[in-house]
């Protein structure tokens, strides 16, 4: 970007490495959702085509933690076929005959309709595939508020859980549909047991440019923040990602927040940001991560291929404890 755009380079020409003797163990604090969520009671989770070894695996380990009690959706001869290859036993485990994908998706939500499932994890299926019955007029899941995801990163260089949004669903948000995706990653924080989550609204620069879009609704969410409009946190944007995690880094700019340096929720401004921004953390930072499409009438795991065992545990730890949240009077 041309400096004419406002945009200035980072506050510090390396990595704060003083950071490096804060490190923890990779995914500890994921590890303590776990335990945390083994004290409720499990939820029934649908599990959408789980026709691979990695979402059979995945559903019966929630299962043996304590966290769910699974029902597979889908063909069962192909599930049936995951699990033997997977040396997994499939005993006692519900499976709700679907002949594809789509009509998995369409029987994972329809059960959620009539009250039998507390949440759906999407298997071995497009994620276009399960959106579109979940989003369907009259007959999915919706709500009043608008569907997005959240990541929830254990980074092991930073000082505790950060949750990023949105990086899955909203590809340009517009500032209506941002209002919702900073509710919902505020939901989950007060879920997860952060009080009054620091939400740091991302942009390129910290000051408002009206040649950056995500500046200009940066400053319209704090204002809406201030209005009651966005209730339960402190927000404070645009802030660069530098000043978002970094104490230095805010100080070297002057800037003076509450947020700044230590924030809970990161808004990226767009998909492309987001996404880029969670796997930047996990490949080049080494950091562990779960995550929930929210907004929806049931929290929704939403797997990618390359997510292991233990992320498809923890995400399923994360839609039972957002379960049992406790729900404000209407």
């Amino acid at each position: 970007m041309s400096q004419s755009a406002g945009c200035e380079p980072t506050a510090t020409s390396r990595p704060p490495w003083s950071m490096v003797a804060q490190a923890r163990a990779r995914g500890a604090l994921l590890d303590a959702l776990v335990r945390r969520a083994q004290a409720l009671p499990p939820i029934r989770m649908g599990v959408i085509h789980p026709c691979d070894a990695r979402s059979v695996e995945g559903a019966i380990a929630a299962r043996d933690k304590g966290l769910i009690v699974p029902t597979l959706i889908g063909p069962r001869a192909k599930i049936e076929a995951a699990a033997r290859a997977s040396g997994v036993s499939l005993e006692g485990v519900e499976i709700v005959d679907a002949p594809h994908s789509h009509a998995a998706a369409d029987q994972a939500v329809e059960l959620v309709r009539r009250g039998r499932l507390h949440a759906l994890m999407k298997g071995a299926l497009h994620t276009d595939e399960l959106m579109t019955a979940v989003i369907r007029d009259g007959a999915g899941l919706r709500t009043d508020r608008r569907i997005s995801h959240v990541f929830v990163i254990d980074a092991p260089y930073y000082h505790k859980l950060l949750l990023v949004t949105d990086a899955a669903i909203n590809i340009a948000p517009t500032l209506d549909t941002k209002r919702d995706i900073v509710r919902n990653a505020i939901d989950l924080a007060h879920a997860i047991g952060i009080e009054r989550p620091k939400v740091a609204l991302l942009s390129a620069v910290e000051t408002v440019e009206g040649k950056i879009p995500s500046t200009i609704e940066a400053a319209a969410l704090c204002k809406m923040a201030d209005r009651g409009q966005i209730a339960g946190a402190a927000l404070d944007g645009p802030l660069a990602f530098d000043n978002a995690i970094s104490r230095e880094a805010a100080d070297a700019k002057h800037i003076e927040s509450e947020v700044a340096g230590d924030a809970d929720i990161l808004v990226a401004p767009d998909l492309e940001a987001g996404n880029i921004l969670a796997k930047q953390l996990v490949f080049l930072g080494g950091a562990d991560t779960a995550g929930l499409v929210l907004g929806a009438r049931v929290p929704i795991v939403l797997t990618s291929r390359a997510d292991d065992v233990d992320s498809r545990v923890v995400s399923s730890a994360l839609a039972q404890i957002f379960t049992h949240r406790p729900r404000a009077a209407p």
